[in-house]
């Protein structure tokens, strides 16, 4: 088991199975050291999409959505995982944008996907964990997710 994984299992956190959904595109697009991420929004460990689910400051609380922007970080790493074989073989988060569904006049949506910036610096660190990030307030995002999380990061040759 490599570092990363040891640091997730350590602070008792669990990788999601494989969201059994069929779309026409790669949920981890690599193109030589570049890796694309897909959105992901928050799951269960089952794999099963993860709630509540709405619009962050009119259904659920600014620190619900943070809670389930941590949870799309493990639903990512879990694709990481899966297309890369250890985690150890990311060298740095280059990008994050995260987007959360909101309700009229919600402007906390930096707050929200900090829940997805913090796990990676966490797991990670500063060097390769640091990255520039958009956090954006959405009218809607799919299957009435409250957060989705894309990114793009870089792994050793």
């Amino acid at each position: 088991m490599g570092r990363i994984a040891n640091r997730i299992e350590a602070l008792g956190l669990v990788l999601p199975a494989e969201v059994p959904v069929s779309q026409p595109f790669p949920w981890v697009n690599l193109r030589g050291t570049r890796v694309l991420v897909s959105g992901h929004g928050p799951q269960e460990p089952d794999g099963s999409l993860a709630g509540p689910f709405g619009r962050v400051g009119a259904d659920l609380t600014a620190d619900q959505g943070k809670a389930l922007a941590r949870k799309a970080a493990l639903s990512m790493l879990a694709s990481l995982t899966r297309a890369l074989g250890d985690l150890d073989r990311i060298t740095a988060w280059h990008r994050v944008f995260g987007m959360v569904n909101t309700g009229p006049g919600f402007e906390h949506s930096p707050h929200v996907i900090n829940g997805f910036s913090e796990l990676v610096l966490e797991l990670f660190g500063d060097e390769v964990g640091r990255h520039a990030r958009s956090a954006v307030g959405m009218a809607a995002l799919p299957f009435n997710f409250a957060v989705e999380i894309e990114a793009e990061l870089e792994i050793a040759a």
